[in-house]
């Protein structure tokens, strides 16, 4: 099923700012580490119906995505730029 693709920017802007808040990124930051998940990619390509799920819900997606990405980046000593 797919979208509305206006629907979806107000969709993607409201996860975005909940993202940003509970993770106390800036938004520039939330957003560029949102455009390069895979829970974008997910909801932009229509898999499982990830748009029909709760801001909250992948707000959440986001965060634990954030967090192995962090600690991969710990682990490996690197300096990951999302």
């Amino acid at each position: 099923m797919t979208a509305n693709p206006i629907l979806l920017q107000k969709k993607y802007s409201r996860v975005i700012e909940c993202f940003a808040k509970q993770q106390g990124l800036s938004l520039d930051a939330a957003l560029d580490f949102f455009y390069h998940s895979q829970v974008y990619q997910l909801i932009r390509d229509g898999v499982s119906d990830m748009h029909c799920m709760s801001d909250a819900y992948l707000a959440e997606e986001l965060r634990q995505e954030y967090t192995e990405k962090v600690l991969k980046t710990l682990e490996t000593g690197g300096i990951q730029n999302f």
